[in-house]
């Protein structure tokens, strides 16, 4: 099974993020992803034995915790670069204690053989997925004219009061994610 860890996104910050793909949408033809889909990742786990999943839930429950964590999802922006764009996402603020939060899953992952990631942490969310040999150049600048002229890219606010154990599973339709455990960020929770 696929897992990854993360926090979930409320609903009047997916409201918000849908107003803007339903704005941005006609501009390209791009792998939009799904609203229901957004999320903060603060670890990606990968493949894991399904055998195993109640040690991984033993692990992460074991994650030391600081509190709630005030997010701001705002900014707009392009991986690796907006010249040759590959992901398109929307930026997250927050405090240490978000990245705190990955350093201290990564190493709980890690101490059961998971790969240490190698790229600093980048709090974001994917809004969408270009595939240069399928979307073409006049197309990513239509989109980022789009993007250009939008009045505002404050999407909203919202504590964090849980991190969750994902599974992402495929589907004909594209990747399903579900929450196996929920995780509260409030010490002695």
């Amino acid at each position: 099974m696929r897992l990854f860890t993360g926090l979930a996104i409320p609903y009047e910050v997916r409201r918000n993020l849908e107003l803007l793909l339903q704005h941005l949408k006609p501009a390209a033809d791009v792998r939009w992803s799904p609203l229901d889909n957004l999320h903060i990742t603060t670890k990606f786990i990968g493949e894991w034995p399904e055998e195993r999943i109640g040690e991984m839930k033993r692990a992460l429950a074991g994650v030391p915790v600081e509190g709630a964590i005030e997010i701001s999802i705002a900014g707009l922006g392009w991986f690796p670069n907006p010249h040759s764009p590959r992901i398109f996402w929307a930026g997250v603020q927050a405090p240490e204690s978000l990245g705190a939060l990955a350093k201290r899953t990564e190493r709980a992952a890690a101490a059961l053989g998971v790969a240490v990631e190698e790229r600093t942490f980048s709090p974001h969310l994917t809004l969408a997925r270009m595939d240069p040999a399928r979307t073409s150049r006049q197309e990513i600048s239509a989109l980022q004219r789009a993007v250009g002229e939008l009045p505002s890219a404050d999407f909203g606010r919202f504590t964090a009061g849980r991190f969750h154990l994902y599974r992402s599973q495929m589907k004909s339709g594209g990747s399903v994610y579900s929450v196996l455990e929920s995780y509260s960020l409030t010490p002695g929770a």
